[in-house]
């Protein structure tokens, strides 16, 4: 599928503040499951100095500094991306450790995978994925479905537009979550079982019903040797396929955030406002959609 994506975010600031540098991750991934035709990236007032950097775990970054005081921050992102992966199961689990839960890596592998893969998993996260093993049988991919699915169907999906992810010992216990609240359960879900899991951001046409207009997204990437890192989307019940376009991912989601900065001013208050427009240009029939006409 083929998408033009314009993304607007604008930073208000009530007095004029003194930005710290701002790590913008605006920029599509470019990878075997898409392509990034087009990007171009407007920041109002220009920055001082900018930097293009290549994330710890491979996201492009684009790292902003500032001399000056400002009230106001726009930043305005127009991307033209293809997806290429049509058929999100078109692997086959090529470690025999890994086919079976809890699944097991290559020492090698492992050790490349840890920091998606380590971390304390609370345990009744634990328990839960468990059952949830137990119920799905012993393979690996049954699972990863499985609990895309169980949360998608058993759990409420709102919309929450600020803050960090949950814990997920609290969305599981309140079976309720934005989209990084249920990714980061699904990561741990998928930890306590022996997979390496991390958090995504980008953007999806599928809309869930709490989303009334385009907004960011997450979900998770798990790695799967054989396929290596596969997207599934649990509030929507997906294994993602060309119908989601990846920013950044990260085994921390806060690396993944497709903004980061801060500001030093006595007293200032921040208000953000954002638009985002995501229209498919051409769908994975090889048809073109009309002008204006989204997804």
């Amino acid at each position: 599928m083929l998408f033009q994506i314009h993304h607007q975010l604008h930073y208000d600031y009530d007095r004029p503040v003194f930005l710290e540098p701002h790590t913008l991750r605006l920029t599509p991934r470019q990878d075997a499951s898409q392509r990034l035709h087009h990007h171009q990236l407007t920041i109002s007032a220009a920055a001082s100095g900018q930097c293009r950097v290549q994330e710890p775990e491979g996201s492009d970054g684009l790292v902003l500094w500032f001399h000056d005081q400002r009230d106001h921050l726009t930043i305005e992102v127009i991307s033209r991306v293809e997806t290429l992966r049509e058929n999100p199961f078109d692997w086959i689990i090529s470690e025999a450790g890994a086919r079976r839960l809890p699944a097991v890596y290559p020492p090698a592998l492992a050790a490349s995978l840890a920091p998606a893969m380590n971390g304390c998993i609370p345990g009744e996260v634990s328990r839960w994925a468990e059952a949830l093993a137990r119920e799905a049988g012993p393979s690996s991919s049954d699972f990863l479905m499985a609990l895309a699915d169980t949360i998608h169907h058993g759990f409420h999906h709102i919309g929450r537009l600020e803050g960090a992810p949950l814990p997920p010992e609290q969305t599981l216990t309140e079976r309720c979550g934005a989209c990084r609240d249920t990714a980061v359960l699904f990561m741990a879900a998928c930890r306590s079982q022996g997979l390496a899991a991390r958090f995504v951001s980008g953007y999806s046409c599928h809309h869930p019903p709490e989303v009334s207009e385009h907004e960011l997204h997450a979900w998770a990437e798990v790695f799967v040797p054989g396929g290596g890192w596969r997207g599934y989307d649990p509030s929507l019940g997906l294994a993602v396929a060309d119908g989601h376009v990846v920013l950044a991912a990260a085994a921390d989601p806060a690396l993944a955030a497709p903004l980061s900065g801060s500001f030093r001013g006595s007293g200032a208050r921040s208000q953000l406002r954002y638009a985002i427009q995501l229209k498919v240009m051409q769908g994975n029939d090889g048809a073109s959609a009309e002008p204006g006409q989204e997804a």
